[in-house]
């Protein structure tokens, strides 16, 4: 059957992404890009950019839907400007001052070492994020586990760009995206895992996350101790992953990176001048409860670890490439 042709003067409206904009003052100098530096991963990473102003780009997935969050900080005025496009704006505005760090408590920290004590000195002004998006931070850890840096941020940025969502906003004309929701991972079948280059086990860990996504998110504003326990609960979650998770999305400045292949042993020779193992680690941070996992950050980013001898580990081969 004939059908009349679209005129070629027809229009159709555009969709409007909805944005809002925020003034925030910290109280102390925020950097948006320090603080937020755990959750950047890699230079290709889909969901963050560091912009030529300065400021950074973070694309998430809020309770509202998606959400593109520019985070700049004013040194002059001594406030952030925060600007949100999509869905999730009203959500991301008023989560920006927690992502930033602003319900972290440093009060009382007083590292017992001296070295670890100067370096904080020199920049007392990092606080630990508080994303409050569990199973966002649970899907980047669980890709992080027992693989080189390079293979998981390889990962990310293909689960992320195959089954996550456009950002939107500024973060859409950059090609960003947002992780996947819970019904989006647990509808990726096994062979596209593969093809994201992340094996059965790793995948295996996060369609469990996903299937108890909801309750994952209700453990934000829990005792630690409760958290840890819950997350340790799921398949797949150890105390690294546990950790890795508390620490960006619940604010934990207490949860130490017990099991990272790098952690202990940076830590032991920048504080004793040997490598140790994670029972010495443990032993060593007991007396900075509860800031074992500032001190940590501190060391690893501001401190010189051990020097690296021979080539690095080699991605594996058996994934698809």
């Amino acid at each position: 059957m004939a059908t009349d042709p679209i005129p070629r003067d027809q229009t159709y409206p555009v969709p409007v992404v909805r944005s809002a904009t925020r003034w925030w003052r910290p109280g102390w100098p925020c950097s948006p890009a320090d603080i937020l530096w755990p959750v950047r991963r890699g230079a290709g990473d889909p969901a963050y950019r560091l912009l030529a102003d300065g400021s950074v780009l973070r694309a998430t997935r809020t309770p509202d839907g998606p959400a593109a969050l520019r985070m700049l900080a004013h040194p002059s005025t001594a406030e952030v400007e925060l600007e949100a496009w999509g869905p999730g704006t009203d959500w991301a505005l008023m989560q920006a001052p927690a992502l930033l760090g602003a319900e972290d408590d440093v009060g009382g920290f007083a590292p017992r070492d001296e070295r670890v004590r100067e370096a904080w000195v020199r920049n007392p002004h990092w606080r630990v994020m508080r994303s409050a998006r569990v199973l966002e931070a649970l899907t980047a850890a669980a890709i992080e586990q027992k693989v080189t840096g390079r293979e998981a941020w390889l990962g990310w940025r293909r689960l992320l760009t195959r089954f996550g969502d456009p950002a939107p906003g500024l973060a859409a004309d950059l090609g960003m995206h947002c992780p996947p929701t819970a019904a989006q991972l647990l509808a990726i079948p096994s062979w596209e895992w593969l093809r994201c280059h992340i094996d059965g086990a790793r995948s295996r860990t996060i369609v469990a996350a996903a299937r108890v996504a909801d309750s994952l998110e209700r453990t934000v504003g829990l005792p630690a101790d409760e958290v840890d326990r819950r997350l340790r609960s799921l398949p797949g979650v150890g105390r690294w992953t546990s950790a890795e998770v508390r620490q960006r999305a619940h604010g934990d400045a207490d949860a130490v990176s017990f099991g990272d292949y790098h952690v202990a042993k940076h830590i032991g020779f920048a504080l004793t001048g040997s490598p140790i193992d994670d029972t010495a680690l443990a032993d060593l941070l007991e007396p900075e409860r509860p800031h074992r996992y500032r001190v940590q950050h501190v060391v690893t980013t501001r401190m010189r670890g051990l020097p690296r001898r021979g080539p690095r580990l080699a991605p594996r081969a058996h994934l698809p490439a």
